[in-house]
């Protein structure tokens, strides 16, 4: 009798293995409600870095939205050259009804303005850089690091220019981050081991 309760819990132990390793993670996109509780307004005038500070606070991937409440305003969608002269005139998109989303589903930089030149001007602007998705391989080992070397005749080494070129005015607000994964496979794995190792007389 021992042995069939054995052999049921090992039967168990693979068959929760064998389903949690086809079985994929996803996580949904997180909800940004741009300036927090302050929402989207033209800064006060000792403030105008509000909106990039408030953007270096965050960290944005593909997937998550923003969220834009605002009173008798609008968001506009624009080009770098638009951010950065707070040209409204040519905007990609225009957001008008106070409560907008806009869903980031590309990497790279996102640029908003007010449709309001002159609050643009006092800082109601934002970039966004989205972070690209990390593809994390599932049996190929892992590069050597390698290093740059400066060209003959230079005596220091300068930083990678980052893969998002911005414009010095607009702040390096990119930042590399890392994270270990436990996935499906090492913790069926784990739970199958303390399953096995528990009932076993």
């Amino acid at each position: 009798m021992a042995s069939s309760i054995l052999s049921i819990m090992c039967t168990t132990c693979v068959i929760i293995f064998l389903a949690s390793t086809n079985t994929s993670v996803v996580e949904g996109g997180r909800e940004f409600k741009v300036g927090d509780h302050l929402g989207w307004h033209q800064p006060l005038p000792n403030n105008t870095v509000f909106y990039i500070q408030w953007a270096e606070r965050n960290r944005f991937q593909v997937g998550d939205s923003l969220l834009f409440e605002y009173q008798n305003d609008s968001v506009l969608t624009v080009e770098k050259m638009d951010y950065i002269n707070c040209d409204t005139s040519n905007p990609i998109t225009e957001y008008n009804n106070g409560n907008s989303i806009v869903n980031l589903g590309r990497p790279g930089a996102f640029f908003f303005i007010s449709g309001n030149e002159d609050h643009c001007i006092n800082g109601q602007k934002l970039v966004v850089e989205v972070m690209s998705p990390h593809q994390i391989p599932k049996s190929s080992p892992s590069p050597s690091p390698s290093i740059s070397l400066p060209p003959e005749g230079s005596s220091e080494m300068a930083p990678s220019p980052s893969p998002y070129a911005s414009d010095h005015s607009l702040g390096d607000s990119t930042s590399a981050s890392a994270s270990l994964v436990l996935g499906p496979v090492p913790m069926a794995s784990l739970t199958t081991f303390v399953i096995v190792f528990l009932l076993t007389p």
